[in-house]
């Protein structure tokens, strides 16, 4: 009778699951998006952080009505009142859904070709913002790169990726190293706790040289001076200008647009 280590090694998966093994399976997330992207000839990509919370305008705007009538209907319930203010807000957000679309539209239509494929528009892979941003570059029939994760709460890859470049991770610290490993930018539109760990660790891998100064552009002037207040940081001692000048906070997708134009002087990195 044969047991367990009669198995092939990498047949085994509760070997390959094992603590032993976690250096492998680190090496391994690290290498099979590497081999999918060279094989691709994807040179250099765009990363596009934010909300996976915010919606397209036609759904919010579907949302409110309904709330509304509701609203109209039971005019004191307060559950009903907090609802109506939740969507409101949700509806002022959804025009982030269309400029992180139109940005994605933009880039992936100037940089990309069936032979040239660079400024990919990489994203977290999930809905929201990052839905919007591999939208943008469906839309113009360009490659997208998702990097989805394995969370408690299943987060599905949205359908505009390509397909070649839909990857899910384990290990948060190897996704982040994809998102980086080919970035000639970040374009971070409002988001929460995701969107902020993503976006101070490429300011603190640029501060300390770690990695090259690429563009970091904050798409929400009002958001991100509330989110993230960069002149009490500097107020405070606690960074330098020169360490607040590593960010540019812009109102939409024509003005980040054109603060890639200006770092890369019109011309691919």
């Amino acid at each position: 009778m044969r047991g367990a280590s009669y198995r092939l090694a990498q047949e085994d998966l509760e070997f390959l699951a094992s603590d032993d093994l976690r250096p492998l399976r680190l090496q391994l997330e690290l290498q099979k998006p590497e081999a999918a992207l060279r094989k691709l000839n994807i040179h250099s990509t765009i990363v596009v952080f934010g909300s996976a919370r915010i919606i397209p305008p036609i759904e919010a705007r579907a949302q409110l009505a309904r709330v509304k009538a509701l609203a109209q209907a039971q005019p004191d319930d307060p559950g009903i009142q907090l609802e109506l203010t939740k969507v409101k807000r949700r509806l002022l957000y959804s025009r982030y859904y269309d400029e992180a679309r139109r940005f994605a539209q933009m880039v992936s239509s100037h940089f990309q070709d069936k032979e040239q494929h660079d400024f990919v528009i990489v994203t977290g892979g999930g809905p929201g913002i990052m839905e919007a941003a591999n939208r943008g570059a469906f839309e113009m029939e360009a490659h997208s790169i998702g990097l989805n994760i394995t969370l408690p709460h299943e987060q599905a890859p949205n359908p505009f990726i390509s397909p070649e470049l839909a990857f899910r991770f384990h290990y948060f610290a190897l996704r982040k190293m994809h998102f980086l490993l080919r970035a000639r930018a970040l374009v971070a539109f409002p988001g929460g706790y995701g969107t902020l760990d993503e976006l101070l660790e490429v300011l603190n891998l640029v501060q300390t040289s770690k990695m090259a100064r690429i563009p970091i552009v904050l798409v929400g002037r009002a958001f991100w001076r509330r989110a993230v207040h960069f002149d009490f940081l500097v107020e405070e001692g606690m960074i330098s200008e020169a360490d607040a000048a590593l960010i540019t906070i812009v109102e939409n997708a024509e003005e980040a647009i054109a603060i890639l134009h200006d770092f890369y002087q019109s011309i691919l990195p």
